[in-house]
């Protein structure tokens, strides 16, 4: 593609880090690179602890074990998400029960999720789609009088915030991820964010393996050993190297992307006037982090005709999730609690464009040839 869909971000630092870690001799999980990770984490989200995982995916299956689900539990979440929301707790026995997504946001829609519980009901699990917030009042107040655990899918909301809150730190617990699509990346990668310091010890444990080995480098315990379940989610040194340069400079990526997006918002803004198509919805107290830029369109053929016009064009343009309560795992482990239609229907219109730092004129391109596809 002359113009493709996402092109990686680097600030200039990523190989120098990734050198001396090198030099240091420690490209296993945990070393200076991730500690300096994790301390910045802290710092901007506020967390008891935040813990580096190799994806974003293993820090959901982290808290879907943290959570204690087990074989038949039932964990409320929206369909329009990737598969790794569901999956964290598939592989924990439990059943997803879909609800359907607001008409604006995309998000869970907080109304129809009551409904959905039952006396199996375990955890909900909001998704923050493009890095904009779920209404969390509503939901962290449902989960507290149903003595539930709310879990944050925030793979796409670093940066994101909700009434001033960063997004990932709402509920017990929350998900990053840092893949190479992300905001600030580091090609494959995530984090845990441990909200319930109770939790904390625990995630530690997990992380290594089901093993103490945390408390033994911190000479709390004389040798290390198996003491619960767990599996090796660290992510190499050589990982959080790159992504301690990206972490740096977050606050620059991030207004950065917020210009390109309000770039293409101002430039839609006449044809949703005419109604040619809907720009996303911002809710006044949300911030959000520029993750990524889409339209909805009028059915799936007008879609297909855009997306096809587009790279007729050399352009890079996608649509999004398949909706996991149509796909054929999503019918095998999970169930729906209440009508789909807006899922169905929103996934069918939605097309991202081209949204990466850098791409400078070929925005212009991309949004004039998006105007002549329609």
């Amino acid at each position: 593609m002359t113009i493709p869909f996402n092109k990686p971000h680097m600030t200039g630092r990523e190989l120098f880090y990734i050198s001396e870690a090198h030099h240091h001799g420690w490209l296993a999980g945990d070393g200076k690179f991730s500690k300096l990770c994790h301390k910045e984490l802290e710092r901007v989200t506020g967390a008891a602890r935040a813990l580096l995982t190799h994806s974003c995916t293993a820090a959901l299956e982290m808290a879907a074990i943290l959570a204690n689900i087990g074989p038949g539990d039932e964990v409320i979440m929206p369909s329009y998400t990737f598969v790794s929301t569901a999956n964290a707790f598939v592989l924990r026995g439990a059943i997803p029960v879909f609800v359907d997504i607001r008409s604006d946001t995309l998000n869970l829609d907080e109304r129809l999720v009551e409904a959905a519980i039952t006396p199996r009901t375990r955890a909900i699990v909001p998704v923050h789609y493009a890095g904009v917030a779920c209404e969390m009042d509503a939901l962290l107040d449902i989960a507290h009088r149903h003595g539930l655990i709310l879990i944050e899918d925030a793979a796409q909301g670093y940066g994101s915030s909700y009434k001033g809150r960063p997004l990932g730190t709402l509920g017990a617990l929350g998900a990053f991820s840092f893949h190479e699509t992300k905001t600030v990346i580091s090609g494959e990668g995530g984090a845990l964010i441990v909200n319930d310091a109770a939790l904390a010890g625990r995630a530690e444990i997990i992380r290594e393996k089901g093993t103490n080995r945390s408390s033994f480098f911190r000479g709390q315990v004389d040798k290390y050993t198996w003491v619960d379940i767990g599996s090796s989610f660290l992510p190499s040194e050589l990982v959080s190297a790159f992504l301690w340069a990206q972490l740096q400079e977050a606050d620059r990526i991030n207004a950065e992307r917020l210009a390109i997006w309000q770039w293409y918002h101002d430039f839609f803004e006449p044809l949703e006037a005419a109604g040619s198509l809907r720009r996303p919805v911002i809710p006044s107290d949300c911030t959000h982090n520029g993750h990524m830029y889409y339209l909805l369109l009028d059915d799936l053929e007008q879609r297909s005709r855009f997306i096809a016009a587009l790279k007729a064009r050399e352009i890079g343009a996608v649509f999004h999730y398949v909706p996991l309560h149509s796909s054929p795992a999503g019918q095998r482990f999970g169930r729906v609690a209440s009508t789909m239609a807006v899922t169905d229907r929103q996934s069918d219109r939605l097309v991202r464009l081209p949204l990466w730092l850098g791409m400078g004129e070929q925005q212009a391109l991309v949004a004039q040839a998006a105007r002549a596809s329609l």
